[in-house]
């Protein structure tokens, strides 16, 4: 019979490879699964995985894409690494978009340097206030953070929805449920002319390494490991799980509020029922794919973002539908597990032991 057993010591190669591993068995499942629903297999993932690198003018598309997701992904690894399980950055991305975007409807008509900056600057603290609903409800009542986070997720797009429909929709909008468009003053600079390639990238890469300094090099990122690790050795050191909880919660909140007014002061340029796009449920992917490393995690955002844009060209060139991009992320996700599985246990054969 079969019987799972822990490795001692898993591979240090294994366990760096695991994602690749789970990329090549993504793309080989991915032919066999579409092409048994009648699609050509091999041409829907070189349409999704190689397109989209193999075309030099859809790089763009993929950093645009990619900067939310790192940014995301981050504040929520950190979070991980401490068991501090939030799944409702989604949410917190579409309340820091309202926040931000509250200030830029605010400031319309006005100009100046400083207006992007405070709808940064609301963004982050909208997205920490929604992250720290959750927060308050596990340190005080010991409320699984998991439930609560996702839950307010389908509060937070309700609540757009709302003001979309309702108090900031565009009077000049033709009735369509949208705010005004941003102006000039409210708009992330673009950094490459005739291409979205906007601030935001450049600035997900320098939080990506302020990160790591901080988790490798700092006595908080110490901490948060430890925490994670091994809570009953956390509260002999010193280090207060509550404390830490509240810690990672507000930053993944603020990361994902940032990125969520970096996306509607970017590539939208306005708030639209069609804002949330899934990048807070993505990102766990990316966090996942980058080992929880910051570093890491920017291979992991730009394969993911990748999906996207590949997951378009699909649509155009072989009529794929629109879910093949969720469906290959979940592939991704599950090879992920999958291989971790077989990084820290081995399947072995045990003899039935004689009657």
């Amino acid at each position: 019979m079969l019987e799972w057993r822990r490795r001692r010591e898993p591979s240090a190669l294994m366990r760096t490879s695991s994602p690749l591993i789970a990329i090549a068995l993504t793309m080989a499942l991915g032919v066999v699964v579409f092409g048994a629903m009648g699609y050509d297999g091999l041409r829907a993932v070189e349409s999704i995985f190689i397109m989209p690198f193999a075309e030099p003018q859809r790089w763009a598309d993929i950093g645009v894409k990619a900067a939310p997701l790192v940014m995301i992904a981050i504040g929520l690894a950190i979070g991980f690494r401490a068991n501090v399980w939030n799944i409702g950055a989604e949410g917190q991305y579409v309340m820091g978009a309202i926040a931000g975007t509250g200030v830029a409807l605010a400031t319309y008509g006005m100009s100046g340097w400083w207006i992007l900056p405070a709808m940064a600057l609301a963004g982050i603290l909208g997205g920490m206030a929604w992250a720290a609903i959750p927060a308050l409800l596990r340190v005080r009542l010991q409320v699984s953070e998991i439930l609560t986070s996702l839950m307010l997720t389908y509060v937070a797009v309700q609540l757009l929805y709302f003001l979309v429909r309702g108090p900031w929709k565009d009077p000049d909008g033709f009735n369509f449920p949208q705010t005004r468009m941003f102006t000039a003053d409210q708009t992330l600079p673009v950094m490459m002319e005739g291409t979205l390639v906007h601030l935001g990238i450049p600035l997900a890469l320098v939080i990506a390494v302020i990160a790591w300094l901080l988790m490798e090099k700092t006595t908080a990122g110490y901490a948060v490991k430890v925490v994670g690790l091994a809570p009953a050795a956390a509260r002999h050191g010193g280090f207060s799980a509550a404390r830490t909880t509240w810690a990672t919660m507000l930053l993944s909140g603020a990361l994902a509020g940032l990125a969520g007014i970096f996306e509607a002061s970017g590539p939208f340029g306005q708030l639209t029922p069609q804002f949330p796009v899934g990048y807070g449920f993505t990102a766990i992917i990316v966090a996942f794919l980058g080992r929880l490393d910051p570093l890491g995690i920017v291979f992991g955002g730009v394969v993911l973002a990748a999906t996207y844009v590949g997951g378009e060209i699909a649509q155009s060139t072989i009529r794929l539908p629109q879910a093949a991009t969720g469906m290959f992320q979940a592939l991704l996700l599950f090879m992920l597990l999958a291989t971790d599985v077989l990084v820290r246990w081995r399947l072995v054969w045990k003899r039935r032991a004689a009657p």
